[in-house]
């Protein structure tokens, strides 16, 4: 299992919710905070490890050892949102590239953890955009997308150069092309399979 970049259509896919908690989930989560971590990250959705499902988990903090700051958002659904504020967000999959994102200051989500127990949370501040950065990634939204128009033309050249890599690692073969990615993704949305 590996973050994926941009240019993974993956990362472009619309997750589907999923219907059960089974160990081979538990254990994903779990390798999921650990390349988070690795790649010192506050958030990290399913299709970013090219998992086309819904659920997503966030420690704000990046720190390992504050495991009691590890949320998992299983089934997340923003219910509410309330004012509105511009900040400076990243992505793993577009690594140490940032621009401003207008967010909801205030959220509330309602979402299930891995005990299959439904929750609500109240968020603001770094916690509000972080699930609303890591939502927006189940509905196949990167946050470059939400960017005004003259902010994402600076970082163009960035983006387009993350593409280029990718394409050249499916040229070498050590990526699979497109249709074979997006075959795999719909085959996983019918088994709810995790590959290791």
């Amino acid at each position: 299992m590996e973050i994926v970049k941009y240019g993974h259509p993956a990362l472009l896919w619309k997750s589907k919710p999923l219907e059960e908690i089974s160990p081979e989930l538990k254990r994903t989560v779990r390798k999921m905070f650990d390349l988070m971590y690795e790649a010192h990250g506050i958030g990290l959705a399913a299709n970013q490890v090219g998992l086309p499902y819904r659920f997503f988990i966030i420690n704000a903090t990046a720190d390992p050892a504050e495991t009691e700051e590890e949320l998992v958002f299983i089934n997340p659904e923003i219910v509410r949102r309330k004012g509105s504020e511009e900040g400076e967000e990243g992505c793993l999959s577009l690594p140490d590239l940032y621009g401003d994102v207008p967010r909801a200051e205030e959220i509330v989500v309602e979402a299930f953890d891995l005990d299959g127990q439904g929750f609500s949370i109240e968020a603001e501040e770094l916690i509000a955009r972080v699930i609303q950065h890591e939502n927006d990634h189940l509905d196949g939204v990167l946050f470059i997308d939400r960017m005004s128009d003259f902010a994402r033309q600076e970082i163009e050249p960035r983006i387009a150069d993350f593409a280029d890599q990718f394409a050249r690692r499916q040229k070498t073969g050590e990526l699979p092309g497109n249709d074979e990615i997006k075959e795999q993704l719909a085959k996983l949305e019918k088994t709810f399979e995790f590959p290791e």
